[in-house]
């Protein structure tokens, strides 16, 4: 295997929750040294959200391999004074404490530049480092009832609803490991590092595609579509005979000829009301039931059978017992079982980069709370055992 692309990158990760610890894990998979600084006694928060497995929560265990632990007293001056040396030979800091946080343990970005001038701070927020709102907490699902995304998601009938996982929490992770590569990329250059700040609120807009030129330039508000889609019909998940739901895309006029084909229904396709696009958006209700029908009184393994072999877009509903037995995730390693010394064996899922010459690997297991606080300090500042059992006592880490 290749060098990794991040090896020598230091990476100091104060982050809590998911959106910081997923970016960091990112840098992390890349080949970065990772290391996650946590509040002493406590550690991260997610840390004591269930499920558990041997006394770890499974959201640690997801988010946080590839890094080393460590434990500070984030009140502590002694401990702020460990962090600012920590950043003067690091080349990446990441937190997403509210702002004012780490001014506040005067490690703010102005101190940490002058300290390290090619330090690259990625700060991840709930509203951005500044504004009239930068200082409300923030959450995925904030982000997503603030965002409008709530409002497109959902039974056209029913209220708006939340995703079904913090994908915002996600989507904000990879802007800021991006926004944090382009950093690293621009100090080579120009030897500086610079403050990366992305937002849950900013994320989340930025997926609203066409709702808001919808709003603008046509005074048009996009509301819930269902599972329909919204420009093309039919498009839509069906129910089969074995009550499966089953998601089939045939809005184009070239896939709703294959979809008459196999339905065994030309009659469809010389019925006016579905002669095109507009037309069959026009009369979705319409061609849905005939749809419906047809699903309805198949199989589940006759209708993807004969999806399949029709052409069209189409994917089972899965649930998650369906996707680690998926077999194209199994041959792309995408369903991923670490050991770790406390929860044993545990399914995760895998590295999702694919890189010919660097590739991504696994080279750490999620680290217990703490797990590596004597192997760092002695490593960053040559500690030995007496002064690290000293700032032990102290309370320091």
């Amino acid at each position: 295997m290749s060098k990794s692309i991040l090896a020598g990158i230091k990476v100091l990760d104060l982050s809590r929750f998911i959106a910081g610890p997923h970016c960091a894990m990112i840098l992390g998979d890349m080949g970065a040294d990772v290391i996650k600084i946590e509040k002493a006694g406590v550690g991260d928060d997610s840390r004591h959200l269930p499920p558990f497995q041997g006394g770890e929560s499974f959201y640690m265990l997801a988010l946080n391999r590839n890094k080393r632990s460590i434990t500070m007293n984030f009140r502590s001056p002694e401990a702020q004074e460990m962090l600012r040396e920590m950043a003067a030979k690091a080349d990446v800091v990441i937190e997403n404490f509210r702002p004012g946080t780490m001014e506040a343990m005067g490690c703010g970005w102005e101190v940490l530049h002058e300290i390290n001038p090619r330090l690259v701070m990625t700060r991840l927020s709930g509203f951005g480092q500044d504004g009239p709102g930068a200082m409300r907490p923030g959450f995925d699902g904030i982000a997503q009832a603030m965002s409008g995304l709530m409002s497109l998601t959902g039974d056209p009938e029913g209220p708006p609803m939340l995703a079904g996982t913090f994908y915002i929490d996600y989507m904000t992770a990879m802007y800021a490991a991006t926004a944090t590569l382009g950093a690293l990329l621009s100090r080579r250059d120009s030897g500086e590092g610079q403050m990366v700040d992305v937002s849950l609120l900013e994320s989340a807009t930025a997926l609203l595609t066409t709702a808001l030129g919808s709003q603008t330039h046509r005074n048009e508000t996009l509301h819930r579509m269902g599972n329909r889609d919204r420009y093309s019909a039919p498009a839509n998940v069906f129910r089969t005979a074995s009550d499966d739901h089953v998601l089939m895309l045939s809005g184009t006029n070239g896939l709703f000829k294959r979809l008459c084909g196999m339905m065994e229904r030309p009659d469809l396709l010389e019925d006016e009301r579905f002669s095109s696009v507009h037309q069959r958006m026009e009369n979705v209700e319409a061609i849905e039931a005939e749809v419906a029908a047809w699903f309805g009184a198949r199989d589940t393994e006759t209708v993807l059978a004969r999806l399949e072999e029709a052409g069209l877009p189409h994917a089972k509903v899965a649930t998650p017992a369906d996707v680690i037995d998926n077999p194209q995730l199994r041959h792309r390693n995408q369903i991923l079982e670490i050991e770790h010394p406390k929860a044993g064996r545990f399914t995760t899922p895998g590295l999702t980069m694919h890189l010919s010459q660097t590739p991504p690997s696994v080279r750490r297991h999620p680290p217990s709370l703490g797990e590596h606080t004597d192997e760092v300090l002695a490593e960053w500042f040559g500690y030995d055992a007496d002064r690290i059992a000293r700032l032990r006592g102290d309370g320091v880490v």
